[in-house]
């Protein structure tokens, strides 16, 4: 309650409201009055809801912490931003410890709304609309993180999941000086996972439902082919037009060339642009029928180029897809890895606790996404307040 209160100062009786905060029960007014004589005091912490919560730092200044700490390039610069912008001294561990809780109450909501989407998957309760219309891009890829556990194998480095969707219906078309034709992501969500494909999967599922699948006409996904991209894609999402990216395609085939002409870029160079151009109008028939003729998989060489184009045999008609109107490129997720991963996570000298490493990627993956407020404002300042209320 608020109580008058009235001093003397230099500028003669001055008077203004204070607030007096009780103990909530008779048995904690009675032990206070014991202890210390007071009747009107309680623990401040209770009152700012702070109590519960690991800092003594409000939730709204937690959040404001960690938004800079996933925006600067290392927990030191958000200190340093964090000073300039707030003129709160706080030093980078503390940053650190603060971003870690931030980021797993949100990642651990993620993975409660993960459950509950494969749920509905499982238990047919999904319902679409009959009148469809757009298409809805799914992208996803994998990247190496160096961490400071090893795993079985002994190595460092574990993989992290990008997924990434968006739809026609956000896509800005226009024509440059030169007659060709520009384009502009103009809204996308991001899901980043250190983990197995089997969690990783919910993540990608519950972010396409987010996204509006089911809702849309046509569903594409585009990968790098990768044998656990391709095997997900058909299990969440049958339905769906699944395209190797052309460009990694033809590093493939360029890797191949090169050892198939040990190196002589006057030979390897060429008949790796043939290639190319015969996939590219959709000749993967004839170039198959080529490589049944020589040596699939030459002087070592890391690509089975063969073995690749068989895999991907159903996804690889560019000159179909491109009559539809479809993206053949990857280059969205290309440029959302390094967007979240690599420029916050993969700087010089960086090695991770896999569980720090997730909560920041999180967070990265939400600003990133433009959705800070309704997935980590919103659902942080409501767990504290429960926290708080419990307490």
């Amino acid at each position: 309650m608020k109580l008058p209160i009235s001093i003397i100062t230099t500028y003669g009786m001055m008077s203004f409201l204070r607030y007096h905060l009780k103990p909530q029960t008779q048995e904690s007014r009675e032990k206070l009055l014991e202890l210390s004589g007071l009747k009107s005091v309680v623990p401040l912490d209770c009152y700012l809801g702070l109590a519960g919560l690991p800092f003594k730092i409000t939730p709204c200044a937690m959040l404001k912490i960690a938004f800079w700490a996933q925006n600067q390039l290392s927990y030191q610069r958000a200190e340093e931003a964090i000073y300039e912008i707030m003129k709160i001294k706080i030093n980078d561990d503390t940053v650190r410890a603060v971003t870690d809780f931030v980021g797993n109450v949100i990642f651990e909501r993620d993975c409660r709304k993960a459950d509950e989407s494969m749920q509905k998957l499982n238990n047919g309760s999904l319902s679409f609309p009959k009148d469809r219309d757009g298409v809805l891009y799914i992208q996803t890829d994998g990247a190496a993180l160096n961490t400071r556990s090893k795993d079985e194998g002994g190595s460092t480095w574990r993989e992290n999941k990008l997924g990434e969707v968006f739809s026609s219906k956000n896509i800005r078309y226009w024509t440059d000086h030169k007659g060709n034709r520009q384009h502009q992501i103009l809204e996308k969500e991001y899901i980043s996972y250190i983990g197995s494909v089997s969690e990783f999967k919910k993540h990608l599922f519950a972010l396409a439902l987010r996204s509006g699948y089911g809702h849309y006409k046509e569903t594409v996904i585009l990968s790098d082919g990768a044998t656990w991209i391709r095997n997900m894609a058909e299990e969440l999402f049958p339905d769906a037009q699944q395209i190797l990216d052309y460009f990694h395609l033809c590093e493939n085939v360029n890797t191949f060339a090169k050892h198939l002409f040990k190196m002589d870029e006057q030979k390897f160079k060429p008949w790796a642009k043939k290639v190319c151009d015969k996939l590219k109008n959709s000749g993967f028939r004839e170039v198959l029928s080529e490589l049944e003729k020589i040596d699939r998989v030459p002087n070592n060489s890391p690509v089975n180029l063969f073995g690749y184009i068989t895999n991907n045999i159903n996804n690889i008609d560019y000159v179909a897809y491109e009559k539809k109107g479809y993206f053949i490129g990857s280059g969205a997720i290309e440029s959302g890895n390094k967007l979240i991963l690599q420029d916050r996570l993969k700087r010089a000298g960086m090695r991770w606790n896999p569980k720090t490493a997730q909560s920041i990627l999180t967070l990265k993956s939400k600003a990133e996404s433009k959705i800070w407020t309704g997935d980590v404002e919103i659902p942080f300042l409501a767990h504290c307040f429960c926290r708080s209320a419990h307490v």
